[in-house]
């Protein structure tokens, strides 16, 4: 009963982090894209309250349902739920070292005077994040149903 609930978890909750990761990438980031400084860093704010801390909390918790059920299954699930778990750890790391370290900076940004626009670096590392999350969906997709 528990690897079913935990597979369960597993699936919807990486399912969850890619689709709010591919809203982001193909609406809201190109949105942001098009607005003047002062509106895109007041945007940036705002959003950002929704996001943090949930993501983190959210891909956390998958990560970990994940890496409980590389014992609790047999291979070849084991090995898929372990390489998705590790995906999600990709995740949490191009977030913090790529698209944390970019959010803390808008904070200091004034709405006028000299800048480099941080989107198109945002932007690629969301990108990667992204990839990272749909591979982990699809190899944990593929274990839930190798499990059967």
């Amino acid at each position: 009963m528990l690897p079913e609930v935990l597979s369960g978890a597993v699936v919807i909750g990486v399912g969850t982090i890619t689709g709010i990761f591919v809203a982001v990438a193909v609406s809201v980031a190109p949105a942001m894209a098009g607005m003047e400084r002062a509106e895109y860093l007041r945007a940036h704010a705002l959003l950002g309250k929704g996001y943090h801390p949930l993501m983190p909390i959210l891909v956390n918790t998958v990560m970990l349902c994940g890496f409980a059920l590389v014992f609790l299954t047999e291979p070849p699930s084991r090995f898929l739920f372990l390489a998705g778990s590790l995906l999600l750890i990709g995740v949490q790391a191009v977030s913090h070292l790529g698209n944390v370290p970019i959010n803390r900076s808008l904070g200091a940004l004034e709405a006028e005077g000299a800048w480099q626009d941080p989107r198109p670096r945002w932007r690629a590392w969301h990108h990667l994040r992204t990839v990272l999350a749909a591979l982990a969906l699809l190899l944990d997709t593929a274990a839930v149903l190798m499990a059967g």
